[in-house]
């Protein structure tokens, strides 16, 4: 009995040690562009299912003296898997902002369709792929990186591994990006969250860096990030976005991401 037991240890040790040499064969084995596609596969995957959520922001815009001020906001997302996502932002204060809303349907695809309403002139206006990387109401944040993160807007470069830190390179497929690339921190022991992302400009010159902080799991699975912050390394300016009240529950459809909705939303 003794004998066949510690055979059987044997056996069971042997088999571990063909997976994990089967595994690490598999990796070394995958090109650079390979892994950085599985990786962004992988984080995408990990935050699948959310449906629709609605977050309050505070955005502090900061300038290259220091100086700032304050926004508050509204976002609302409706997830999709057929297409990209959906989602409605819309200013809460100051005066001179309140009422000012964005609606943004993001395509796997081609260019995003985005529009900005004016409360102003009372007028719902749409924004041209050329101006994608015009700035969003004066902050850091551009057009484009209201867009949801789908996996068919960039190609892939895995560059380099740090712990449980996994970093890749991402090259937009539009050619009006305002990017040449990016590269992306992962946190694979995070479900695959994005800690970092540095964003290097049709110079393929540094312009900014994102730095995602204070993560809470909601629902069990779903990362958040609690604070975006986002440098401007040429003008250096910065904006903070502050998020709060994440709501999960809410039922939302196509209808609350129409432009009448986005009117409504700035009224």
């Amino acid at each position: 009995m003794l004998i066949l037991k510690l055979n059987s240890n044997i056996m069971r040790k042997s088999i571990l040690a063909v997976i994990a040499i089967a595994t690490i064969q598999f990796v070394t084995a995958q090109t650079p562009e390979e892994r950085g596609l599985q990786i962004a596969k992988a984080a995408e995957e990990a935050d699948l299912g959310f449906k629709s959520s609605s977050v309050e922001l505070k955005m502090i815009l900061k300038n290259k003296n220091g100086q700032t001020s304050e926004r508050t906001m509204t976002t609302r997302t409706l997830e999709l898997t057929e297409d990209g996502d959906k989602s409605l932002i819309a200013f809460n204060s100051p005066k001179d902002v309140k009422g000012t809303a964005t609606l943004t349907f993001t395509h796997k695809v081609g260019s995003d369709d985005q529009w900005l309403y004016l409360p102003s002139i009372k007028r719902v206006k749409r924004i041209s792929s050329n101006n994608k990387s015009g700035p969003f109401v004066g902050s850091e944040f551009a057009y484009e990186d209201l867009s949801s993160q789908e996996v068919e807007k960039y190609t892939y470069k895995f560059l380099e591994e740090k712990g449980n830190l996994l970093i890749v390179e991402q090259d937009p497929v539009d050619p009006k990006s305002g990017y040449t690339r990016r590269v992306v921190t992962y946190n694979q022991d995070k479900g695959y969250r994005i800690e970092k992302v540095e964003f290097y400009d049709r110079k393929n010159a540094l312009l900014k860096t994102l730095t995602y902080s204070d993560y809470k799991l909601y629902k069990d699975k779903f990362w958040r990030a609690g604070t975006f912050n986002m440098v401007n390394h040429q003008s250096n300016k910065e904006t903070l976005l502050k998020f709060s009240d994440y709501n999960f529950g809410i039922d939302l459809s196509d209808e609350d991401f129409s432009q009448v909705a986005l009117q409504r939303a700035g009224n």
